[in-house]
């Protein structure tokens, strides 16, 4: 279901208003006692809400877009849901709800995972960084990688996963990252070799937040005349729910999906009035997991036709 918001303000930032459902929302074991819980960030939130079933298991501030939670029973199914509340202390509805099943724990192992190793990692835009390495072994399994920022966790993906990007961080600046295997037991790894990189200046000096492979046609239904846009998702860490379309330079549409949001490829069409001849150019950029606003894609040029009325975007 997607709905639209033309010059609405964001979630939460409406007087008077809670603010709206956490997006995004995924839940991810990492260990046979603890689920890593992350969700997209909202403008104007003090803090969220973290519940497994219907118990408040943690306050995380308003910056923050994650929370392990620990003290779980092995072997065992678990839900999730996240809220947020305002600086007035109104909360939110619950967010989706998300399941994760913490693995079977061995007895008696006390050995920790080998270190990962060939970490690499390159800029994704001003406020983003793509990461990889090379698998870790472990005598019973690896569950998770712990992705460090100095020496503070800010991340973490499922044991079969060697590769990650980390958003939320400041244009123009220089990091430190580590990646850390654990293993059910939560037994972790030493850390493997740092890898240094430096975010672009500026949203604009790097183009791997954008959308991709964006296009745009015109059609004609009934005497009036419609956009067609169809674009490839930005490769980022996480779902992104939220596009924000600008037509000849002005923001006229905001695009929220509910449910589930397409990862391949998305399309949305929208009115541009009656007019024959009439030269448009349209460009759009994806609300990123946290929060903020990612590149805009390439600009497209298209004009309505008084015959057919389909023209390719340029």
């Amino acid at each position: 279901m997607l709905a639209l918001c033309c010059g609405c303000a964001g979630p939460g930032g409406d007087e008077g208003r809670a603010p709206g459902a956490p997006t995004g929302v995924t839940a991810e074991a990492g260990s046979a006692t603890s689920v890593h819980v992350m969700w997209n960030a909202l403008p104007g939130v003090s803090a969220y809400e973290v519940y497994r079933g219907t118990t408040k298991v943690g306050d995380v501030p308003g910056s923050g877009h994650m929370l392990d939670v620990t003290r779980l029973t092995p072997s065992t199914a678990y839900v999730f849901t996240v809220r947020a509340r305002d600086d007035e202390g109104r909360l939110g509805p619950r967010s989706r709800e998300v399941r994760a099943t913490t693995p079977a724990v061995v007895a008696a192992d006390r050995t920790p995972p080998t270190r990962p190793g060939g970490a690499t990692g390159r800029a994704a835009g001003s406020r983003a960084v793509q990461l990889s390495w090379t698998a870790a072994t472990d005598d019973r399994k690896v569950v998770s990688y712990d992705v460090f920022q100095g020496g503070v966790k800010i991340h973490s993906v499922g044991g079969s996963q060697t590769a990650t990007v980390v958003t939320g961080l400041r244009p123009g600046t220089r990091y430190s990252f580590t990646v850390r295997a654990r293993d059910a037991a939560d037994n972790l790894s030493p850390a493997g070799a740092a890898v240094r990189l430096s975010t672009d200046p500026d949203d604009e000096a790097g183009q791997d937040t954008a959308p991709v492979d964006f296009r745009a046609t015109t059609h004609r239904a009934d005497g009036a005349y419609y956009i067609d846009l169809a674009w490839v998702p930005p490769p980022v860490d996480g779902v992104v729910t939220e596009y924000q379309i600008q037509l000849d330079g002005q923001t006229v549409t905001s695009l929220v999906w509910g449910g589930t949001p397409p990862r391949d490829r998305a399309a949305h069409s929208f009115y541009v009035g009656r007019e024959a001849g009439a030269g448009h150019r349209v460009r759009l950029r994806a609300r990123l997991p946290d929060g903020t606003w990612g590149a805009f894609s390439a600009e497209r040029a298209v004009t309505t036709r008084a015959d057919h009325g389909d023209t390719d975007g340029r």
